[in-house]
């Protein structure tokens, strides 16, 4: 049987997310940055295109990826709209409108944090690489 709840504890140790926690998968098909735009873009209805352009520096490519992963998971539908030429219309299902309160409280927090945490990037980047990591640190860095 597999635990299914979010933060377990076994022995002294306490284990976030297990290997077969089941938020693991789905976490990693919404949580992403685009995904989590392109919900907050459909609070209404919305053709393809006009995503595309709420959403500056998206590719085509990666929006439609995004728009078919939200759409398996059942967080948005997609209706084909019988115009010349097709038209695309995506929407969010009641399970993706579940998802704008916690991803408005993260994009808030963000907001809020963001030269806080410019500022300990730059602090970071500012310190000399240890002697003994300086193999992976500038990679580490490079992110």
């Amino acid at each position: 049987m597999t635990d299914t709840t979010p933060y377990t504890a076994h022995g002294d140790q306490s284990v976030l997310f297990a290997v077969d926690c089941p938020s693991r998968p789905i976490l990693d098909q919404i949580a992403d940055k685009w995904s989590m735009m392109a919900l907050a873009v459909l609070q209404q209805p919305t053709r393809f295109n006009e995503i595309k352009r709420r959403l500056a520096g998206v590719t085509q490519r990666v929006l439609t990826q995004t728009l078919r992963r939200l759409e398996r998971n059942g967080m948005i539908t997609r209706r084909v709209i019988p115009t010349s030429p097709i038209g695309v219309e995506y929407a969010l299902t009641p399970l993706g409108e579940s998802l704008l309160e916690p991803f408005g409280r993260l994009y808030d927090w963000t907001i809020e944090h963001a030269s806080t945490i410019r500022a300990a990037q730059a602090d970071y980047d500012a310190e000399p690489i240890p002697f003994h990591d300086h193999g992976t640190a500038q990679a580490e860095r490079a992110l």
